[in-house]
This record gives C-alpha cells, sequence and structure tokens, in this order.
C-alpha cells in the first residue's frame, strides 16, 4: 500500500489572524459536506467556528452527531438536529480539528478533553476531515501534551506507566471527561511512531482511550496559513 499525498490550493487575502485562519480552514471545509446526510462534528474553538458556518447550510442536512455535550448544544442553538450514535447507520464524514498534526495525517487531540466520543465518532466516519490552521501543522508529535483518559480509581497506576514510557503525566484537576473520567495530560514525549504509540498506552489497564488519532488518523486536512488555505488529501493506492 503507497500513501500519496495532493494538495490544492485556494487564496484567500494575505496574513489572516489566527481566528481568521481558523475560520477560513472551517469555510473550506464546507466543501467535503454532502446533502441531505447525517455528518459528525467534533469539538474545540476551530470546530466551533465550523459549526458557526454550517448553520448557513443546515436546510441541506438531515442532522449530525456530536463529539461532545458542548457540540451538541452549540447544533440544537442553531436548529441543527442532534442524533445519538447509536440511531445513526453510517457517517458519510466527520470534521473536526486538531491539537497537532503531521504531514502523514496523524494527530494528537484531546485539548478539550472530549478525545473518547472524537475517536469513536471518527471510527464510524467513511472520511475524516480535520481542518487546522498552521499552528497545528508538526513534523514529530508530542510537543502538545497528550491527553490521556482514564478510570479515576486507575489514575496514579495509569501515571506510573505512563512515566515509565518517557512521559511526565501531570493530572487535569478540577476537570472530569462527559464519560465522567479525569484526564492525565503527558508531557515530554516525542512520539517517532504513532501508531505504536497509541497501541501502547491502550494497552495500559485503566486507560479508556489516548489522544493520538494515527491508526485512524485523517482523510483530509484543511490547513490555513495566513496567506491560503490548502488542502492535503491521503489515498490509499494498491500497487
Amino acid at each position: 500500500m503507497l500513501t500519496v499525498y495532493r494538495a490544492a490550493f485556494t487564496v484567500y487575502h494575505p496574513l489572516m489572524t489566527q481566528d481568521e485562519m481558523k475560520m477560513a480552514a472551517a469555510r473550506a471545509a464546507l466543501a467535503h459536506i454532502p446533502s441531505d446526510a447525517v455528518i459528525g462534528i467534533g469539538s474545540g474553538s476551530t470546530a466551533n467556528f465550523f459549526i458557526a458556518e454550517l448553520g448557513r447550510m443546515k436546510h441541506r442536512l438531515d442532522g449530525a452527531v456530536a463529539s461532545s455535550e458542548a457540540t451538541a448544544q452549540r447544533l440544537k442553538q442553531l436548529g441543527i438536529p442532534v442524533l445519538d450514535l447509536n440511531s445513526v447507520d453510517e457517517l458519510p464524514v466527520y470534521v473536526d480539528g486538531a491539537d497537532e498534526i503531521t504531514r502523514h495525517l496523524a494527530m494528537v487531540k484531546g485539548g478539550g478533553g472530549a478525545l473518547t466520543r472524537e475517536k469513536i465518532v471518527a471510527a464510524v466516519a467513511r472520511r475524516f476531515v480535520c481542518i487546522a490552521d498552521e499552528s497545528k501543522l508538526v513534523d514529530t508529535l508530542g510537543k502538545f501534551p497528550l491527553p490521556v483518559e482514564v478510570i479515576p480509581m486507575a489514575r496514579s497506576y495509569v501515571a506510573r506507566e505512563l512515566a515509565k514510557l518517557g512521559g511526565t503525566p501531570v493530572w487535569r484537576q478540577g476537570f472530569v471527561t462527559d464519560n465522567g473520567n479525569a484526564i492525565l495530560d503527558v508531557h515530554h514525549l516525542e512520539i517517532l511512531k504513532p501508531i505504536e504509540m497509541e497501541a501502547a498506552l491502550d494497552r495500559i489497564v485503566g486507560v479508556v482511550t489516548n489522544g493520538l488519532f494515527a491508526r485512524r488518523g485523517a482523510d483530509v486536512l484543511v490547513l490555513a496559513t495566513p496567506r491560503d488555505v490548502r488542502t492535503l488529501t491521503r489515498e490509499a493506492v494498491r500497487g
């Protein structure tokens, strides 16, 4: 299997601010949304820009599956029907942001704490469209602390196991996920092999999931820079 990357460019006004870049990426992602479908929608600041843009075309949607309670509330406020994932047969597309993403379209997500539901919705979707500004594009994952959702009673044990892997876990005190669990943010990890690291973290007893999206990375990256929006697409080609 050969991974091929193709880039397309859409020019915007020069020297956009970070919020303008997020808005530009969100607007460009609308081109990936099919009509008369239920789509998955993520969480976070860039996803919020997308939700605002989506409100302008809500008449084209059958509904949405939200990856967090906060996203569900935003969608409802715009009059977009929110469906339970168990009632949906398929999701043609899932749109979400990232805390970090590489050119191979592996990501770190979960800065907002919704990583488990984000990973579930991404797994169901046929196509994952990541929207981001250029500050999120990195050569190696790990500068942004890696979130790990854990069962509360296992928090200290999991922290010790994470330390054995070379990370420095920090309990996100005062925060509880939508699933009622705790978050450990792991600092100082240089993630050279994200697929292997994702699997190793998931094998730790007490871990619900971790914020590495490598085994199921993005299919499309809509990346805004101060001067343009670039779309990087990964295609699997059988040789």
